[in-house]
């Protein structure tokens, strides 16, 4: 049966099949990422998708390939994020047992979840590597059987049916950026694409503290990272799927690497403009936007996923405007006397300044008639604004130094 996977007639019955459970997710032109590159870009919102992300796809079609028998025994599988609750979601559907382990430091949001589609949770080990040791164990003991989060060759045969309906929107497209972590999504995409489409170009995208693929590229061979430290936690794999190694290294066309910063950045636009909740993986394709050396092209960023939690995303939504200027710390020195707070209040009310947060020191110095510190947070428009502040302070003598932001 894996002869059978990644062929044109697997592609195709896959397509069909993850239909009974998917939602259609059509293509979103964006106007504010194309005049940013300067390409024709459309965004692929798998983030939109039953379970929040792509996953369920391979899940699906791949437990809708297992005999009788292997559904009526169960499977299993290791995950802490999307593909736990892609193969709940799966197993729940075709009415057979799923097993999930998971890492003890899993959110326990995300642990309910899996629970509350019919899932029997495992917490066990402290990271993915050590659940998936005990999912094997597990698999072995009871005849379950184990659904690879990535590196199975019918899960990424479900994966690329999100190519089949690139192809069925937009014919022409040009380019197609996918996220990789451990590479599933990537083979079953760039895979199909050069089936159907062969001068459309698959470039991969990978975060900047997890770029396994690219170190394995390079050596011609399955590399393993020493760490992989990234905000995106959902491509934070140190080690690409081996099955589905020699597929990457044929059928995608680069690999492009994303710092985390970019992230935070794409994060912060995707909400202001398309008003959608994209995970930091799912974000890599429209990081990568900006380093794409082509322009007039029609380019499709898929969105692999939106599931993030709230406290992640406060904090990401923070350091963007932090990161843009809109939001700065100033700290100024002023005499301690009536009248002076009032009188910096002005300078920056008749700039457009919006004070967020003061705080007060009398102890900067011993002589409070000197001066006293105020350090004040400041909502703006951007780092133009951010500096026709600063030189209006410093022109009227408060000495003002700009400090990291506590909010």
């Amino acid at each position: 049966m894996s002869e059978y996977f990644l062929t044109l007639p697997a592609f195709e019955e896959a397509s069909e099949k993850v239909r009974e459970v998917t939602l259609e997710t059509k293509l979103i032109q964006s106007d504010y990422f194309s005049q940013q590159c300067g390409n024709n870009v459309y965004l692929k919102p798998e983030n939109l998708q039953r379970t929040g992300a792509y996953k369920i796809r391979g899940a699906y079609y791949r437990i809708s390939k297992l005999t009788d028998e292997e559904r009526a025994k169960g499977v299993i599988t290791a995950s802490a994020g999307n593909h736990a609750q892609g193969v709940a979601y799966a197993a729940k559907v075709y009415g057979c047992r799923a097993v999930i382990v998971m890492p003890t430091t899993t959110p326990l949001i995300k642990v309910n979840r899996t629970k509350a589609l019919g899932a029997e949770v495992v917490l066990h080990g402290d990271v993915y590597d050590d659940a998936a040791e005990e999912a094997l164990r597990l698999a072995k003991e009871e005849g379950l059987t184990f659904v690879h989060p990535f590196d199975d060759p019918g899960v990424a045969t479900g994966q690329g049916s999100i190519a089949m309906e690139i192809f069925k929107e937009l014919p022409t497209v040009d380019y197609i950026l996918v996220p990789i972590g451990g590479g599933g999504l990537a083979t079953g995409v760039s895979t199909l694409t050069k089936l159907l489409h062969p001068d459309t170009k698959v470039i991969g995208v990978e975060p900047e503290g997890a770029a396994c693929l690219t170190a394995s590229l390079k050596n011609g061979k399955v590399t393993t990272l020493k760490t992989a430290s990234t905000i995106a936690d959902g491509t934070a794999v140190k080690t690409p799927g081996t099955k589905i190694f020699p597929y990457l290294q044929k059928n995608l066309d680069d690999v492009i690497t994303v710092p985390d910063a970019d992230l935070v950045a794409a994060f912060l636009d995707m909400v202001e403009n398309h008003k959608m909740v994209v995970e930091n993986s799912g974000l890599l394709t429209v990081a990568a936007l900006k380093q794409l050396d082509c322009k007039g092209k029609k380019v499709v960023s898929i969105l692999s996923g939106g599931n993030m939690d709230v406290i992640t995303m406060s904090s990401v939504v923070q350091n963007g405007l932090i990161q843009r200027d809109r939001i700065f710390t100033v700290s100024v020195l002023l005499p301690d006397k009536p009248g002076e707070l009032e009188r910096v209040a002005g300078l920056i009310a008749r700039q457009n300044g919006n004070v967020i947060k003061l705080e007060h020191n009398q102890f900067v110095t011993t002589n409070r008639t000197e001066a006293v510190e105020l350090r004040i947070t400041l909502e703006a428009f951007g780092t133009d604004h951010k500096n026709e502040i600063i030189k209006v302070l410093d022109k009227n003598g408060l000495r003002p130094r700009v400090v990291r932001p506590v909010l």
